[in-house]
């Protein structure tokens, strides 16, 4: 990996971003005491720099003590024992109970060698503009969850590019960027082929998918499942005055709708698990107890925030798929 890294459309000044390139590649030992920095020439036509800005950057880390100039050889680490710490810009789409679990991971795994400053957009375009511009510039990574915000992928490629990292839900349009994320078309297809010996005594499985904020992969997974199992289907927006019908198995990945689901079958005398069935998204504790159980298909949020954490500190760029599993319980 450089040692100096300039991205043009970064808002922080070019100077800057050269200093604090030395000061990361120092903090993660790919600069030790003694070792040469790469020359003023090199780096003013590498990036197509007056020689003055890189002038002005190692002036500025040679008053902080870490280089020191030798005059007709150029530049060398002095110290490596000075104070820098990385501060990770985080964003997430809102706070639950298994989002608490990801976010208590990456603290847990950044483990003091980081400033984290956490943020939610809650599916909200202006949000999220406005949180990527105020941030641009000002922290040393971006860890972002773009979820299915149409215009997020524009406004993410405003922000380093090489400091950017994807969390939870990616697309195409961030193929370039390392993530840690969720399959939701493969995820949701696999749960359902492993719960097929459970589903065959069920007549019609019925996908409650508002489309707000939902990972639209669930819905291509489970129509993929249903066509080639030949299962009768039907995706609902919502659960509102709906009758449950003997033999509905439900997939709900909103827990507001699971309860309109439990309640309404309690209205109708139906017994979970016998005369319908549910499959919920996202594992939580109270799912383990609610109705005897309930089946979930849910990711491992925990290992989730580990993974990307441990990526960011060894410098990689992976694309990771962070593995999802059936849960079967009494519900089904």
């Amino acid at each position: 990996m450089k040692i100096i890294q300039v991205d043009n459309q970064s808002g922080l000044p070019k100077y800057k971003q050269i200093v604090q390139s030395v000061e990361i590649a120092i903090a993660e030992k790919r600069l030790l005491k003694g070792n040469r920095l790469p020359s003023v020439n090199k780096v003013s036509l590498e990036f197509s720099l007056s020689r003055d800005t890189v002038l002005l950057a190692y002036d500025e880390l040679k008053k902080r003590g870490i280089v020191f100039a030798i005059l007709g050889k150029g530049y060398y680490v002095k110290s490596v024992e000075f104070s820098f710490e990385q501060r990770f810009f985080v964003l997430f789409d809102e706070l639950n109970a298994f989002k608490e679990d990801l976010y208590t991971s990456i603290l847990e795994a950044v483990d003091n060698r980081a400033q984290i400053d956490i943020f939610f957009h809650h599916f909200n375009i202006s949000m999220f503009q406005k949180l990527i511009n105020e941030s641009n510039g000002n922290y040393s990574k971006y860890i972002i969850m773009p979820t299915n915000l149409a215009e997020a992928a524009g406004l993410i490629k405003t922000l380093p590019s090489n400091d950017v990292y994807i969390l939870d839900q990616t697309n195409p349009e961030l193929s370039d960027y390392p993530a840690v994320y969720q399959n939701f078309i493969n995820d949701m297809f696999q749960a359902l082929v492993e719960a097929k010996e459970h589903l065959n005594k069920y007549a019609k499985l019925i996908l409650i998918f508002p489309g707000f904020k939902e990972p639209l992969g669930m819905v291509d997974g489970f129509l993929q499942f249903c066509h080639q199992f030949s299962f009768q289907q039907e995706v609902l927006p919502d659960f509102d005055n709906c009758m449950i019908q003997k033999g509905d198995v439900y997939i709900i990945p909103n827990d507001r709708h699971l309860v309109k689901v439990i309640e309404q079958a309690k209205k109708q005398g139906f017994n979970l698990g016998v005369e319908y069935g549910i499959i919920s998204y996202n594992d939580t504790p109270l799912k383990k107890v609610v109705e005897n159980g309930i089946t979930t298909i849910s990711t491992d949020f925990k290992a989730m925030g580990t993974c990307l954490i441990e990526m960011i500190f060894a410098n990689q760029k992976k694309q990771i798929e962070n593995k999802s599993q059936l849960i079967v319980r009494a519900s089904l």
